[in-house]
């Protein structure tokens, strides 16, 4: 038995008056999908518990099988897994978002214009010469993504994520550690100003400590693969040993390589994995930028450029299992 893993994040939406009342995956065309939800069982699932945050990290390791509650420490050590840090007791890692904050004081992009990686290596560089006497690191990460690594005391804080406050009134850091996040987040808008790049400030948020999980295979006995471009999904592959296929052409946009993440799944149930997961990041994005129609058009390509081949394939392989939902909803701003 093969079993196949596709998560669309963040497609989960409301209906929408421009697509005559329908939820973009109701308006999208996706015959390949229609056909396996006939010969599918079809429901809801819960995959946020009660009590956290309606976001990537706690619905994807749902996803993956390990308990929020339990396991769940923050965004931000995850995401500095995927980067290969490992984590002092006496450190905290924070997610740093390169944004565009404007004078009015409102959030006006929590993406930074999608700066590219290379761009924003060189900000994060002088991000990180800029504290590194203070024993706080900035590491690169993927276009807008980073992470800042900071002493222990500095976790004492509520952060606001910046993909909530878009087109909204900022909400600045409160708690005991929050002068130190606002002087590091203030000396940002200086620093940044010297770089080819739409953000304006790094935004600090999802902190937490190195969580400890166990490996898939030895908690499941099944061999498990992960395609994804997001750092996210891939430190979670990362913490529990599941082999994480490196795509160059996956970008975490519009743009992303769908064919290749269809060959990478297939490839790997190929070759002696038991469970292959394939996370698409354009549907989310599409959702926070509002873009209606990118949402509708990420759900179709999902339909002719991933599953349509892959389920092929499976079909000459032998018997098999597909698990196909979102992470959370992220509605159409």
């Amino acid at each position: 038995m093969k079993y196949v893993v596709c998560v669309p994040d963040g497609c989960a939406d409301e209906p929408l008056a421009e697509l005559g009342g329908r939820t973009p995956l109701q308006a999208a065309h996706t015959p390949v999908l229609d056909r396996i939800a006939a010969r599918s069982t079809v429901g809801r699932a819960a995959v946020i518990p009660p009590g956290l945050p309606p976001g990537s990290d706690v619905g994807n390791m749902s996803i993956f099988g390990y308990d929020p509650a339990e396991y769940h420490t923050g965004r931000a050590p995850i995401e500095a897994a995927a980067l290969g840090l490992k984590l002092r007791p006496d450190q905290v890692a924070y997610r740093c978002n390169l944004s565009t904050i404007g004078d009015d004081g409102t959030m006006i992009d929590f993406a930074g214009g999608h700066p590219s990686t290379e761009r924003a290596a060189a900000a994060i560089e002088a991000m990180h010469k800029a504290f590194a006497d203070e024993g706080i690191e900035f590491h690169r990460g993927v276009q807008y993504r980073h992470i800042m690594v900071a002493p222990a005391d500095w976790a004492d804080a509520e952060c606001a994520p910046p993909h909530d406050l878009t087109g909204k009134p900022l909400v600045w850091p409160s708690g005991a550690a929050a002068s130190k996040l606002q002087r590091v987040m203030d000396a940002s808008r200086e620093i940044l100003a010297d770089f080819d790049i739409d953000a304006n400030t790094v935004w600090l948020w999802g902190q937490g400590f190195q969580p400890q999980m166990p490996s898939f295979e030895s908690t499941y006995g099944l061999k498990a693969g992960l395609v994804t471009a997001v750092d996210l999904v891939r430190g979670l592959g990362v913490l529990t040993d599941i082999e994480v296929v490196e795509l160059e052409t996956a970008t975490g946009w519009y743009d992303t390589d769908y064919e290749g993440k269809r060959d990478c799944a297939v490839d790997g149930l190929d070759n002696g994995l038991d469970l292959f997961i394939v996370h698409v990041e354009a549907t989310d994005e599409a959702g926070h930028a509002g873009n209606v129609e990118e949402k509708v058009r990420a759900l179709e390509n999902w339909d002719t450029r991933i599953l349509a081949g892959l389920v092929e394939s499976l079909d000459a392989s032998g018997p098999w299992r597909m698990l196909l939902l979102p992470d959370h909803a992220t509605p159409l701003a």
